[in-house]
């Protein structure tokens, strides 16, 4: 109750305006910081609990069950800034031969990879090795017509863009659709040069076009 009384402003009057009167104390006493868009107290609560999570994460593992063991190996493999510089894209490109490899990032692919490339298989393999579902949506979960057991269910995916909007409307939509392509094709020109494969622009261009054009109808 205390907490909420000090977020509040009991000297202004709410019928004229009833967010200064409910918030004004809050905005008195926060400024929002320069690396953040928004601050509540939910984004200061997730910042204190972040900070408790590093303190348990580095300490010693000694004796630790192993669900924690394996959290503190994934924090260490992250904070390890030296060894991420040294692999460099080798993790990236190891990833992108476990689903097949990239057209646009490889030579003949037609010819050399799509024989033995299967759909079904190189789906389940993002699916099951990476947590990432795509054309297709695929999870347990309760059964809604009996809470007692739990069903596959079949779904759409997220896009690669936020909503639908962003491959359709104008002004920002546009701009920020945009750089989307650009990213792809930035992307695909990294990989093709850590390959040491001809830069090639104009098939570069062309092939992310088509996949901001699959991504469309699929937003469709």
């Amino acid at each position: 109750a205390a907490r909420i009384i000090q977020n509040m402003d009991p000297a202004a009057d709410p019928c004229k305006d009833f967010y200064q009167y409910a918030c004004g104390g809050w905005l008195n006493r926060h400024v929002i910081p320069e690396t953040s868009s928004r601050y509540s107290i939910f984004d200061i609560l997730r910042d204190e609990l972040e900070i408790i999570l590093k303190g348990v994460l580095e300490t010693s593992d000694q004796g630790d069950r192993e669900a924690f063991q394996k959290a503190k190996i994934l924090y260490k493999s992250c904070m390890n800034e030296s060894l991420i510089e040294q692999r460099d894209s080798m993790p990236l490109l190891e990833a992108l031969t476990m689903v097949g490899d990239w057209p646009v990032a490889s030579a003949d692919w037609n010819k050399t990879k799509e024989p033995s490339w299967s759909m079904e298989e190189k789906l389940s393999i993002m699916n099951s090795r990476f947590n990432k579902r795509v054309l297709i949506d695929m999870f347990v979960w309760n059964d809604d017509r009996d809470s007692s057991r739990h069903i596959i269910y079949i779904d759409q995916p997220s896009l690669g863009m936020p909503s639908r909007d962003y491959y359709f409307n104008g002004g920002n939509y546009q701009r920020v659709r945009e750089a989307y392509l650009q990213f792809m094709i930035t992307i695909a020109k990294m990989i093709r040069e850590d390959k040491n494969m001809s830069k090639d622009d104009s098939f570069v261009q062309e092939e992310m076009t088509k996949v901001m054009e699959l991504e469309t109808e699929i937003a469709n």
